[in-house]
């Protein structure tokens, strides 16, 4: 129930600011009433759109995680381990040259962790407690500092930049092309889009989003490595192998993660073949490999 609300919030709060952004800037109708298509404010129209949906989404992303993973932040330490946790993150949040992040424990049997928050100096780092349970402070520590290291990299912003970019080339030559199979195949000759617009315009979106999504998948397991080399750098690249060995084992406990935070967790669903390409995360062999090779992308 909490992510059916999660999700009418995000998109109600999507459509208000588009709709608001579209009425400063005056932008009318895509079509010009003669067949053809206003391409300017097409583009205004799509980017907003495309772009609005990845800033919302990231600067409701720690309420967001918080809720979807139902994550607790450690305001006041009341264990020995919430102690040495919180003071683990600030000095490796200080190494980095970050402000101190928000830290939390998610309940998960499977071991995860992630990094969300719209600014690096005020995200959140938060840990399962079956990480916590079956990881040795040297392989928390260095997840940690994997999270740290997407935060330091300022990862989240860069990803929501790529996403609103995908997200505006997507609608922008949908439209078109479903105004061009409108045209030439149903052959409407009335001023306005027809069925044939609004049919192919879904489909188009529907194959240039797979293909859009392979492009945004590829840069999110290039950060892995450089989130990866990040640990290494302030933890040293033994715990991060340590780290890795021990997801490695565990891969056989399912990923209890929401899907839209999955590209923030350190540890991914593996996809073998053509579905490899959409996934978030690259084998951890190819990262055990890369962090062994000194190879850090």
């Amino acid at each position: 129930m909490m992510r059916i609300l999660l999700f009418l919030a995000t998109n109600l709060a999507i459509v208000l600011v588009a709709s608001i952004t579209l009425s400063v800037l005056g932008v009318g109708n895509i079509h010009d009433g003669q067949g053809g298509m206003n391409l300017q404010a097409l583009l205004i129209f799509c980017a907003v759109i495309g772009f609005a949906g990845s800033f919302v989404s990231l600067f409701m992303s720690k309420w967001m995680a918080k809720r979807g993973t139902g994550t607790r932040v450690i305001t006041q330490p009341q264990t020995r381990q919430e102690q040495w946790l919180v003071d683990t993150v600030a000095e490796l949040a200080r190494d980095a040259g970050i402000g101190m992040p928000e830290v939390g424990i998610f309940p998960s049997r499977a071991s995860n962790a992630f990094a969300t928050g719209w600014n690096r100096n005020a995200s959140l780092v938060a840990v399962s407690e079956g990480m916590l349970q079956r990881f040795s402070p040297n392989e928390i520590r260095a997840v940690m500092a994997h999270e740290i290291g997407h935060v330091a990299n300022g990862d989240m912003v860069t990803l929501t930049l790529i996403q609103g970019v995908v997200n505006t080339f997507v609608m922008f030559f949908a439209r078109i092309i479903g105004n061009i199979v409108d045209r030439v195949v149903f052959r409407n000759e009335e001023g306005g889009p027809g069925i044939g617009y609004f049919i192919a315009t879904i489909f188009a979106e529907l194959v240039l989003g797979i293909l859009a999504s392979i492009i945004v998948m590829w840069f999110s397991r290039q950060r892995e490595f450089r989130a990866d080399a990040a640990a290494a750098q302030l933890t040293g690249s033994g715990n991060m192998i340590a780290a890795l060995e021990r997801l490695r084992a565990e891969q056989g406990i399912p990923v209890e993660m929401p899907g839209e935070m999955t590209a923030f967790g350190i540890n991914g669903n593996l996809k073998n073949g053509l579905a490899g390409l959409l996934m978030t995360h690259p084998p951890l062999e190819q990262r055990i490999a890369a962090l062994r090779a000194g190879n850090y992308r």
